[in-house]
This record gives structure tokens, sequence and C-alpha cells, in this order.
């Protein structure tokens, strides 16, 4: 019975269910600047076919309210085309909006720099969770479960977690196929890489920090910024020893990509001893972001 309440309060607080909607609001963009000589209707139909992919599939049983669906981003990068043949990178992003206020946080910046796949326009993008088909469909299902699985660990706690299993559902598929991009060995920056932080043990806090900055710091802010930024402070910590314990898990980079200035701009108005306390932790996480941490002193 308790298991039954936990799986029902964290379907509740993060999908907030109503209405007939799919889980997406995505903005896709295709750029063919670097391919020349080939009619621009081939780039054109992919974006329109990503977009529709995104934005009109329903990729939980649950339902979302217009005003609930998830604000993201594909930015493709087309390196290269030939014989109906996609070389691309992709750049994904998503955020949420925060309680009390008319700012959306970003909560999701990832750069996906091998994604090759096969298009003609008029191609029909299949999808079945339980066979892995066409590179494109499966990569492009594979962030819809990312992005909502992230979306749903800044509402409650560990709430991502089922969406995180369909995504590594995915990427165990992969193994089978010659498709790149999906396997430990090539690289420790790709999709293997990233669900398999998610999803590691050692991840568990991190995650836990990751709810308690969105849900109970940022969503509170509007009652009392000087407790949220307090606890943001206090949940740093996490990020530090997460990254010295292990400092190959991308999700900690992915983490200060994507909230790196939103932090600084918040704590930049704490106190002398949070900016310090800050400014140590991040000198040590993200030793490259010294300009811009120069605001905390």
């Amino acid at each position: 019975m308790g298991k039954i309440k936990a799986i029902l309060t964290t379907i509740f607080l993060c999908l907030a269910l109503s209405g007939m909607a799919q889980e997406l609001k995505c903005k896709v963009t295709v750029n063919s600047d670097q391919i020349q000589g080939t009619n621009k209707s081939v780039f054109e139909a992919l974006e329109k076919t990503i977009y529709e992919f995104m934005n009109d599939r329903q990729f939980t049983e649950y339902k979302y309210d217009e005003k609930e669906k998830i604000e993201c981003s594909i930015f493709v990068k087309v390196n290269s085309y030939a014989d109906n043949y996609f070389n691309t990178e992709f750049q994904v992003h998503a955020e949420r909006p925060v309680y009390g206020s008319n700012y959306k946080s970003p909560i999701f910046a990832f750069s996906d720099k091998n994604v090759n796949f096969g298009y003609s326009e008029g191609d029909q993008m299949n999808f079945d969770i339980n066979a892995f088909g066409n590179n494109l469909p499966e990569v492009l299902a594979y962030y819809a479960y990312i992005i909502i699985g992230t979306d749903c660990d800044s509402f409650s706690r560990m709430g991502g977690t089922h969406f995180f299993n369909l995504a590594e559902q995915i990427v165990n598929q992969a193994q089978s196929t010659n498709e790149v991009g999906w396997k430990a060995f090539e690289d420790n920056h790709n999709r293997y890489a990233l669900i398999n932080n998610i999803l590691d043990d050692a991840s568990k806090p991190y995650r836990e920090f990751f709810y308690t900055y969105h849900r109970l710091a940022l969503d509170n802010m509007y009652k009392s910024a000087d407790n949220s930024r307090a606890m943001i402070v206090d949940g740093l910590e996490t990020l530090k020893t997460c990254y010295k314990a292990r400092p190959s898990m991308i999700i900690i980079n992915e983490f200060t990509a994507a909230k790196f200035d939103e932090i600084i701009n918040i704590l930049s108005q704490g106190s002398k001893d949070e900016r310090k306390k800050a400014y140590d932790i991040f000198s040590y996480i993200a030793p490259t972001e010294q300009k811009k941490l120069e605001q905390l002193k």
C-alpha cells in the first residue's frame, strides 16, 4: 500500500495530470549551412519530421495540460549529407518554470557530437520501446525520456526514475546494433554515459540535490530569497562530493553548464560567506569558469 501511495504521489507531483496534450513543447532547428549544392528541401523536411515526432507523439501514459508541457529545444547541426545519410550533432536543452515568477530555469543541456542516421523525405518515424529501429527516432525518443525524467526529478524526489529506465532500455537495445553513441567503450560523453551516470547509485545524492535546488529553493524564492540561497549553498557541497568521488561523472558537468550563470546570479546577492563557499566549490568542479566566478568575490 505504501509503495502504491508513493507512486501516485510521484505521478501527481511531477505530472499534475489533466488535459489531453502531449508532454513536450519542443522547438527544433536544423542547420545545414555547411552543406553546399544540395536541395534544402530535405533539411526542411527533416526539421518538420523531428518537430512532429517530439511534439505530436505521446511518450508516456499520462496526460499533460497545455500549460504543463515541458519546454525544450533540439538544435541539429548537419556536418555531412550524402545518399540520404546524415552525420549531425545535437544540442538538447530543456527548462522548467519557477513558481511565483515568470522565470524559466534551465534543467538540462547536453551536446551529442555523433548522431548519424538515414533519412529521406517522406520517411515514417516509427518507434517501438521494445524494439530498436531507425536510429533517428531512437535518439529522439531517448532524449524525450531524458527530458521528461529530468523535469520530474525537479518536482519530485527521484521522480524521473521510471522515464530514465525507459531511456536506458533504448540504450540496452542499441548494444546489438552498429549505431554509434550508444556504447560504453566508444566515448565517456555519449548517450550510454549519460544515462549510466544518471542511474548510478553514486548519483543519488546529486539527484536529491537537483530536487532540493528546484522544488524547495527556487520555487520558494518568492517567499524568502535568503532561505533559498542558503539551501542552494548548502547543497552545492553535494556537487563537490560527487565530483571528487568520480570526476568522470558527466551529469555534474552538465548541471554546471546548464545552471552556472543562474547560480552565479542568485548567489551574487548572497552574504560574503555564501559567496566564498560557492566560489571555492565551483573553483574545484569548474576551474575553467574563473572569469565568471569573479562575480562572487
